[in-house]
């Protein structure tokens, strides 16, 4: 089991938690009638849904859990919060929890936002006394006006969540659970959510994120834990915990590097990334010049053959990619055995952040290519003076 090298004390304690729900095939009523009374379990399916978990989680750190759909997220974030039991195993919590888990949870549609606000808080634990004395910076953060006093249900999506997280937010929490809310609302409401964060982490409370945003959790979280299957494969280091969800949904087992295809002339053996002097690299200033070194195994000598590399995002988002044949480059004849082709990029413009570094390799024909995905990262250093994809230097006159 992984934990936070955080000091603190231990504020949540999964042990050896299993959740089993009981998914029903007979959805109709026809049906149920039909088979009411019938013996077996023909017409009912067991689902794992977290599968024999342990972690602990310490006081003051920021805990992303990653993964696909199915996974098991949002019901071990159930299990932390007390939402649901576990069908075995336990789990143990300190401190006042405040979880934000479903869009609108705790919200009763016939009642107005005002009337929600008090029935929210009283729920995660605060008298009416202190909700009065803190409604006006609810009402400011979620940013509703006029609306507070309409029913929920007229509510959209954006405004309910908004709503639901400030009031989440002010209830002075010791662990914050949050599943996917931040996805919701415009990007000026997503800003302030993000910066409350990184406001609480500041303060040493503690935060539990489901995200399906990579860079989401690798700029709030220092701690990724990946599940497939209600199990968890990896916990960790963010940036590792981002490209074990990568080889989770390409297919792969969590940290296994492309397999060398013995049926390819040619294969890619290794990447590096490299500054101007050839030095070996994992962090690279904006605007640097970087290298990109492939190394390949041939199998026979080849008279022509090409090359190329992509750098994405952890998302999968192509930032950049070129080969031999785009940049009208004739590759010398490739010997048997090893060898080297280095790309040079002059300035590196890439926004801040980890990217990683694709590679293929082809004799000829498109064929007879090799592949190796992922086959190093790297992270881009930056002043904070912008976000983005692109780096650039910005003046103001």
């Amino acid at each position: 089991m992984v934990v936070s090298p955080v000091s603190g004390p231990v504020v949540v304690r999964v042990d050896h938690v299993t959740k089993k729900f009981t998914v029903r095939k007979d959805n109709s009523l026809k049906e149920r009638i039909v088979h009411a009374g019938r013996r077996g379990r023909a017409h009912k399916q067991e689902y794992t849904a977290v599968d024999g978990v342990d972690l602990e989680i310490h006081a003051g750190t920021t805990v992303g859990l990653l993964g696909p759909n199915g996974s098991g997220k949002s019901t071990l974030l159930k299990l932390i919060g007390g939402i649901v039991s576990p069908t075995s195993g336990s789990v143990l919590t300190r401190g006042r929890m405040a979880a934000l888990l479903e869009l609108g949870a705790g919200f009763h549609p016939d009642l107005s936002g005002r009337e929600n606000v008090f029935l929210n808080a009283s729920i995660m634990g605060m008298t009416p006394a202190e909700t009065t004395a803190r409604f006006d910076e609810i009402l400011e953060f979620s940013g509703i006006g006029d609306f507070i006093d309409t029913q929920v249900k007229f509510y959209s999506s954006g405004m309910f969540v908004r709503l639901a997280f400030a009031v989440a937010v002010h209830t002075d929490p010791d662990v914050l659970l949050v599943d996917e809310v931040l996805a919701v609302g415009d990007e000026a409401f997503q800003r302030k959510c993000m910066e409350r964060i990184q406001r609480f982490r500041s303060e040493g409370r503690t935060i539990v994120l489901v995200s399906h945003s990579a860079s989401q959790v690798q700029e709030l979280c220092d701690r990724g834990i990946v599940l497939k299957d209600g199990a968890v494969v990896f916990d960790g280091d963010v940036n590792d915990a981002v490209s074990a969800l990568r080889d989770v949904l390409e297919g792969r087992r969590v940290g296994d590097t492309a397999a060398h295809d013995s049926g390819k002339p040619i294969e890619i053996t290794r990447i590096e990334v490299l500054d101007a002097g050839g030095t070996a690299r994992d962090v690279v200033p904006a605007g640097s010049p970087m290298r990109v070194r492939i190394h390949v195994q041939a199998k026979q000598a080849q008279p022509t053959w090409d090359m190329g590399f992509s750098i994405d995002t952890p998302t999968g988002q192509m930032v950049l990619a070129s080969n031999t044949e785009r940049l009208e480059v004739a590759l010398p004849a490739l010997a048997a055995g090893e060898s080297s082709i280095d790309f040079t990029i002059e300035s590196a413009n890439f926004g801040p952040g980890q990217y990683f570094v694709n590679a293929n390799v082809w004799p000829g024909v498109p064929e007879q290519t090799h592949v190796m995905w992922q086959g190093t990262r790297f992270t881009m250093e930056h002043d904070d003076t912008s976000i983005g994809t692109v780096a650039a230097s910005i003046s103001v006159a």
